[in-house]
């Protein structure tokens, strides 16, 4: 005889509530995704209002500061300008190296392109004087200039630039944008620097709205191409949040620019759904400035941990998780984790992923900026007899940390950086 029976059990399940759900998904987006995610609330949504922050004559991101300022525009003394002397990144050279190779055929040639590689700095652009780089190769000035022109057809436009303007101007002409107008505007670009729109438009023949639709555009390129290939280096956009020195310190911003503001309308629109899509408009206005208002927290806290990466680089990293952020802020570690992923900010030396400056503990030091040192060991050595995982463990060792072999191999391997025995090069 079977017996039937009806138990009772309990089960507990976590269920997000739709407005939970939905600031979730909020804080998660980036400045593009965010805007996208507002144009369409406010395409179905009659009382959600979009308006286009308009851009400042003046208002330029920290990266744009610092190039002006070593063009003498706005502050020869910079404390920033030095981030553009040092050496360039490892993936830049290493770019460069491939597309010498793919693009020159004559030793000749590529020994002089090789040699004014040697003389870029970390924005792409050339260090030194063309005439002097020509008498240290052994050339005459002529070819020296007819190999930097092909140099300078390199992607990403921009590269081997001697100044900031035949930078822009390189970038322009790639992008068939490059005229009389144009021109001028980058002849004078002292004055694109200090917002002299009036007198810019005097000396170029046009009005002031064509030198505002020229400079939208002149801010769409990078003045400093050669930092795309950092080491944590953040696709050029509009990033989320910038960073300046300022009279008490860094000083972390939402860059305002790169969001729409949002605001509730009147609904006067046969669309109007009545009190409750009003309702979804106050709550989408809310969720946006908490999302802000966190973002700006959380890259505040990070930023001050990491001072010193702004002013030295990577090397420079504090080993730091997002539990250190989260219970300094008193924020759950997945709160921290949602912030910043896809997340930007603007520094005078480029513009970088604010995840990258999370890093975990080896050996006493960080392991970013243990990437960071290995990068630099490799840049430097000497290409008739590069350094072997071996030796380069050693080096980075005797800088504090003990690091194995093991390690530099598989950081090596991260950083797409080869074998010695690949990396050796006749010179």
């Amino acid at each position: 005889m079977t017996r039937q029976a009806n138990r009772l059990s309990q089960t507990q399940t976590l269920q997000l509530n739709t407005g939970l759900a939905a600031s979730l998904k909020v804080l998660r987006f980036d400045a593009s995704g965010l805007t996208r995610y507002l144009e369409e609330q406010a395409a179905t949504n009659p009382y959600v209002v979009l308006t286009q922050i308009p851009a400042e004559a003046v208002a330029w991101l920290p990266r744009w500061t610092a190039a002006f300022a070593a063009q003498g525009m706005g502050g020869a003394d910079s404390p920033d300008v030095g981030a553009m002397l040092q050496a360039p990144a490892l993936g830049l050279i290493a770019h460069v190296s491939r597309q010498i190779d793919a693009m020159l055929r004559d030793e000749g040639d590529r020994d002089i392109a090789f040699g004014l590689m040697q003389a870029l700095e970390p924005s792409g652009w050339l260090g030194r004087p063309l005439p002097r780089l020509a008498a240290e190769l052994g050339c005459d000035v002529a070819r020296a200039q007819a190999v930097l022109a092909q140099l300078q057809g390199m992607e990403p436009a921009g590269l081997f630039a001697r100044s900031l303007a035949e930078c822009l101007e390189l970038q322009a002409r790639d992008m068939g944008v490059h005229d009389m107008v144009m021109a001028a505007i980058l002849a004078h670009l002292d004055l694109l620097a200090a917002g002299d729109h009036a007198r810019l438009a005097k000396l170029c023949g046009v009005d002031a709205d064509e030198i505002a639709a020229r400079l939208r555009v002149i801010k769409g390129f990078d003045p400093k191409p050669g930092t795309q290939f950092g080491q944590v280096s953040a696709p050029v956009r509009e990033p989320d949040l910038t960073v300046v020195r300022g009279p008490m310190g860094w000083e972390v911003s939402l860059n305002r620019s790169a969001l729409p503001d949002v605001a509730v309308g009147r609904g006067n629109d046969a669309r109007a759904q009545g009190d409750n899509a009003r309702g979804a408009a106050r709550e989408l206005v809310r969720m946006v400035a908490s999302r802000n208002q966190t973002l700006l927290r959380i890259g505040q806290a990070i930023l001050t941990r990491q001072e010193a990466v702004l002013a030295q680089g990577m090397e420079a990293l504090v080993p730091m998780g997002l539990t250190d952020i989260a219970e300094a802020l008193d924020l759950h570690p997945s709160t921290i984790s949602r912030a910043v992923a896809g997340v930007s900010v603007d520094t005078p030396r480029a513009t970088i992923w604010l995840r990258a400056l999370f890093t975990a503990d080896v050996g006493g030091a960080a392991g970013g900026a243990i990437r960071a040192r290995l990068a630099r060991l490799v840049r430097d050595e000497d290409a008739r007899a590069p350094l072997s995982d071996l030796a380069l463990a050693a080096l980075l060792s005797a800088q504090g940390a003990v690091v194995a072999r093991r390690t530099v191999a598989k950081y090596r391997q991260m950083m797409d950086i080869l074998p010695a025995h690949r990396r050796k090069r006749r010179v």
